[in-house]
């Protein structure tokens, strides 16, 4: 005879960490984001989801990413499920500073990459001003300077 103790909210917690997420394997698509000179970089955790399934779209300033990983095939018996299953969508409000037209996706090793270019308006730029009947040109900085005591 096995005697076992149970926790009538285990199976809770089970249920709301597979829906919900937790912080160690969330149910969204994962996702790292930086910037790399003129653009800023965006990669996607999607590993065993197929190429084709992935769809981006963007409408004015929104990005939208949506994947599936289809639902396992079979009449086997499941031991354990821990990766999600289904439809992922996930997404992000792009700044202003960005050129949407201009997005280039790559996916390889179960990562699907983005670079989005910062826009042309965004970067900086020479300014030429007149002072009393003489040119001089001011340059626009990426980076404010350091102040100087």
């Amino acid at each position: 005879m096995v005697l076992m103790r149970t926790d009538p909210f285990r199976e809770l917690d089970r249920l709301s960490q597979q829906l919900l997420g937790t912080s160690a394997r969330p149910t969204l698509m994962p996702m790292d984001a930086w910037r790399e000179d003129e653009a800023f970089v965006i990669e996607f955790d999607l590993p065993g989801v197929q190429p084709d399934s992935i769809d981006l779209d963007v409408e004015r300033n929104v990005l939208t990413v949506r994947a599936e990983r289809p639902e396992r095939q079979g009449g086997s018996d499941l031991l354990a499920a821990e990766r999600p299953r289904g439809v992922f969508s996930r997404q992000l409000v792009l700044g202003d500073n960005l050129d949407l037209e201009r997005i280039n996706a790559s996916y390889a090793d179960g990562v699907l990459r983005l670079s989005v270019p910062v826009a042309e308006r965004a970067k900086p730029r020479k300014i030429r001003i007149d002072v009393n009947g003489s040119a001089r040109t001011i340059e626009g900085r990426s980076q404010p300077e350091p102040i100087s005591s």
